[in-house]
This record gives C-alpha cells, structure tokens and sequence, in this order.
C-alpha cells in the first residue's frame, strides 16, 4: 500500500474543523483548563504537607501534637480543594464535549449531504456514516486524553522536577534527564506508528464499506445464493484489517518494552544514590519515602503519556478522512447570480457537451434543444444514448464541460441550486424513500403543506387505495429505502410527491414502469392532470405510454436523430423509433 503524508497540514486541517465547532462552547473549555491545572498542582503540593508531619512525627515530641493536627487539617482542606475542582471540572468537560461532539456531527452532515450525485456513487454510504461518527468520537477521545492525563502530566511532571530541585537539586537532574528522554523517545516511536495507525482507520472504513454493502444487497445475495461468495469477500476485508491492527497492536507492546526499561534504569539510580546520600546522613527517611512517592506518581503519569500520543495521533487519522471531505470543495458550485421565480417553463440546451470523466467518454456533443413552455416531449432511444444525463445536467448534478442550459432565458449555472430544483419536480424510475411514515415521504415533495394537502396528492397519484388497507395507514412507516412497500407502490408514492409539489418543470425518467396495468391506467389519467400547463420531459422506454407527448425526440450516442410527434415517426419506413415501436408492438422486426 502507499503511504501516505500525514503531515503538519492535515493535523491544522482536522483542528481547523474542530475549532470551528468548539469555539462557540470556550468558556466550559477553559474553565476545564483552570481547574485541571489547579488540581494537578495540588498534586504535587500535598505530598510536601505529608513531608512536614512525617518530620514533627519523627520528632518523638508529643507537644508538637497540635502542630501535627493542623497539618491535618490543611490536608484535608487541600483534598476537599482537589474532589471540588475534579468534580466541577468533569461537569463541565462533559458539557463541553457533548455540545462540540453534536456541533460536529452537524457541520460533518451539513457539509457532506451537499456533494454532487457522483460523490455518492463513488463512496459507501455505510462508510461515510461511520466517518462521522468516528469524527465525533475522535474530538472526545483527543479532548479526554489532554484533559486526563495530557495536562495533569505537564503540570505534574514539571512540578515534581521543581519540587525535588528546592530539596535535592542532584535528583531534579536525574527525574528531568529521564522526563526528556521518556518522552523524547515515545514521540519518535509513535511518530513513526503514525502510518501504520492510517492504513488501520483505512482497513476500518473498508471494512465497514464492505459490510454495509453487502448487507444492502441482501435480497440479491438470497436471489442468486451467494452467501459463500460474499463470505468469502467480505471475510478477505476483515482479515486484512485483522492483519493491520494486530501489527499496530505489536508495534504499541514494543514502545511499552521500551518504557518499562526505561523505569526500571531510572528508579535503580536514584535508589543508589539515595542509600549513599543516607549512609552520609545527608537525606532523611521521611524525605526517601517523598522520593519514592514523587517517582511512582511520575511513573504512573509518563506511562500514559504513550497512550496520549498514541490516542492524539490516532483520533487524527480517525479524523482526517472527515476533515478532508470537508475540505474537498463541491463539485457543483453554488455561486447565485439570479433567482427565478414565476417560472414559465422554457427550457433551452445550446450546444452543450458532457464528458465522463471515469472513462473520457462523450455522452452529449455540441447538443441543442428547445422545448417551448408546456410542451410535453419524451426522450426516446437506447441505454447509453444520453437521456439521463440530459436530465441530470438540467437539474445540475453535473457540470457541462460547454455550452449552457436556460431556463426561460436564464443560465441555470446562475441559479442558486435550490431555488432551481425547487422548480423541477422529478419521478425517478427506482424512487428511495426515507425509513418514515408514509405522510412524511409525500409531503417531502412540499415540506410545508397541509395533511389535507398531502392526503389529496395522495388521491390524485392513487395512493389512498392501498394506504388505506395498511393497519396504520399514512402513519406506516415504509422501512429502509422504502422497502416494505412494492415497487409501484413506491412509484406511487413518488409521483405523490410530484403532484404536491406542482412545480412548472416535469421530469417523469419511467415513471409507470413498476406498475401493473390497472395501476398505470389510473397513473396515466393522474399525470394528464399534472402535466397541464406544465414544461414535461419524459424519458420512456415503453413507447406506449408516450403516443400523447407533443414531440419526442430520439437519441443516439448523445445526437438527435430524429424528432416529431408518434404519428410522425411511426410513418418513417428506415426510422429507429418505428424499429423500436415494431418491436414493442408486434415482437419483431424485419
């Protein structure tokens, strides 16, 4: 695998994002940073009172006993001081994370769902949810750290060194030559661990991509018995990503050999130094047990200081593939120029050309086409011939590479996107719907209108005939996808949403292809009724359900090639739509 930089500007880019959501909470934040600072000097502080008492104690004199109660005392007053600040601070820091980890997962969600249609089809949805969720979890876990150990380390250790060099100064030598080369040596190691915990936040993603994928694709996985198949795949991921975590895992056990070592060198010196110190009688007991007490604190603080670094660097590699998508600019720029309201409907492709890019292919090449207010025309011709990308080019899921489209005179490039598709209502030929009651699917077609509203849609796309058998009716929720409903119960539902949403442009991309012939007869009255007065495009390849347009147009490796009404075209002898329509009708071709 290539390795990748992870370098200074994608740790500023994941904290660029996290500051952006985290400032509007600072004063939790640095309430937490006052209070932990206080508690962990405290730590420090204390174990000098135990030093005092040990000395009246050792003294033998039982008219020091005040004195000694009074130090007490002040120990109790200092430790009531420390579960105080330590409470406080763990209230507000629990404030502080789950109002930033909401904000981001927000601003995560705000940003991604504005992609273009082709960012989507190139990624796992399962992976994209997860890569939020591990963006949120990678703030708690980087805040959790600095907070609990991060911090009180620093204060902790810098303390200790300050605290022994007052008593010994010999021995602050010997903890702060050791401080510099423990945690000079855990940041090289876990420095270089860094890639290796990337390729593991990889392995994970793919691993969840894989997982999400198939379980989606369950239905096709029964149809065509592919269990072992899909076993087998998607087992090859997770042993793959078992394969790196446990190589990081190994890599982490090392740095902790190496630490250890490390102690076990350091708390050897000092100890001998320390009997030759009191064999002079130059240290006292008292002060022997404070050295050991400050090396045990130090030890416990920098064996975490591994698990900081490892749990810093990881929650960014965690991070970095959200804050790159956050970072990636969108495709389809919204730079509004012009809105357009009271649209009649004239929609205008000049000269406009489309190149896929995974493949360079042309799909549309110098194309033209006008389609005067209200005229009805159906797009006709064979896959690949360009129809749907005439249609997602027109609600701007693409860019042109050339040429321009206008609606009624206006570039739509100009439009702000939204006020553009929200005069476009479109009936896709698979509709997906929300896992949300019935009611909630229709009336997204228009979010603002009234049950009664909804409920006449529903009459008029003849949705009420099976809603009303289901025990819940409109408050049916309608699963994953909508998978609970039938596939032209679905179509149903999505030209519902077409009706209510009554916008003067009509794309219908097979919109009766699901449906039974009962069903489509009663479809096909109620879009006569929503096609009035409406610039309609229908893409179709049932040729029977196009006969009324006012035209249609036949498409070829993205060129017009012929154009007319169906009486026109069925009466061209050599004509690629009477081939088409001969063949729908009578089963053959000559």
């Amino acid at each position: 695998m290539q390795e990748r930089d992870y370098s200074k500007l994608h740790r500023g880019l994941v904290l660029k994002y996290f500051w952006q959501v985290a400032r509007r909470f600072k004063w939790p934040f640095f309430n937490v940073i006052i209070l932990t600072i206080a508690n962990s000097a405290l730590d420090v502080f204390i174990p000098f009172q135990y030093l005092k008492l040990w000395n009246v104690l050792s003294a033998n004199n039982f008219t020091a006993v005040s004195e000694a109660k009074s130090i007490i005392l002040f120990v109790l007053f200092l430790n009531f001081s420390r579960w105080l600040m330590r409470r406080s601070g763990s209230f507000s820091l629990a404030y502080f994370q789950a109002n930033t980890m909401a904000g981001l997962r927000e601003q995560a969600f705000s940003y991604l769902i504005g992609h273009s249609h082709s960012f989507f089809a190139n990624n796992f949805s399962g992976s994209l949810t997860q890569r939020i969720s591990k963006y949120a979890r990678a703030f708690e876990k980087i805040t959790d750290r600095i907070m609990a150990d991060g911090l009180p380390l620093l204060v902790r250790g810098l303390g200790t060194v300050i605290a022994i060099y007052t008593l010994f100064p010999k021995y602050s030598y010997i903890f702060a030559i050791f401080c510099f080369v423990f945690l000079l040596t855990a940041a090289i190691y876990i420095r270089y661990k860094l890639k290796y915990d990337v390729i593991a936040a990889e392995a994970d993603s793919r691993t969840t991509g894989a997982l999400a994928d198939s379980i989606g694709n369950h239905a096709s996985i029964q149809l065509f018995t592919g269990h072992q198949h899909e076993n087998k795949l998607v087992g090859e991921v997770i042993q793959d990503q078992k394969r790196k975590i446990v190589f990081n895992w190994y890599l982490w056990e090392g740095l902790q050999a190496i630490q250890s070592f490390y102690s076990l060198i350091v708390e050897f010196v000092i100890f001998w130094f320390v009997i030759g110190d009191w064999k002079l009688g130059l240290i006292t007991l008292p002060v022997i047990v404070l050295l050991q007490n400050y090396l045990i604190r130090l030890f416990d603080n920098l064996y975490s200081f591994g698990a900081i670094v490892r749990a810093y660097y990881e929650s960014f590699a965690d991070a970095e593939e959200m804050a790159v998508i956050l970072d990636t600019p969108y495709e389809i720029t919204d730079k509004p120029k012009q809105m357009i309201e009271n649209v009649k409907g004239e929609v205008v492709f000049e000269n406009v050309t489309y190149v896929y890019e995974n493949n360079n292919s042309k799909v549309l090449e110098n194309f033209s086409l006008k389609i005067p207010v209200g005229q009805k025309i159906a797009l006709v011709g064979s896959s690949g011939a360009g129809k749907t990308t005439f249609v997602r080019l027109l609600m701007r899921l693409f860019n042109l590479n050339s040429g321009r489209i206008l609606i009624d005179g206006v570039n739509i490039s100009d439009i702000p996107l939204a006020n553009l598709r929200e005069k476009i209502a479109f009936v896709p030929q698979d509709p997906v719907l929300f896992h949300r009651t019935l009611l909630e699917n229709i009336r997204y077609g228009r979010r603002t209108a009234s049950n009664e509203e909804v409920l006449e849609a529903a009459r008029l796309a003849h949705c009420d005939q099976f809603i009303d058998s289901l025990p819940f009716r409109y408050e049916t929720y309608v699963g994953e996808r909508g998978i609970k409903l039938s596939g032209g119960e679905r179509q149903r539902v999505a030209i519902a949403r077409a009706i209510l949403k009554n916008a003067p442009i009509l794309i219908l991309d097979e919109a009766t292809s699901s449906l039974d012939s009962h069903s489509e007869a009663l479809i096909q009255d109620a879009l006569r009724t929503l096609m009035k007065g409406k610039t309609t495009i229908v893409i179709a390849h049932r040729l029977s359900t196009i006969r009324e347009m006012d035209r249609i147009i036949v498409l070829k490796k993205g060129k017009i090639i012929e154009e007319g009404t169906h009486e026109e075209l069925t009466n061209k002898a050599d004509g690629l739509y009477k081939k088409l329509w001969d063949l729908q009708a009578g089963g053959f071709v000559k």
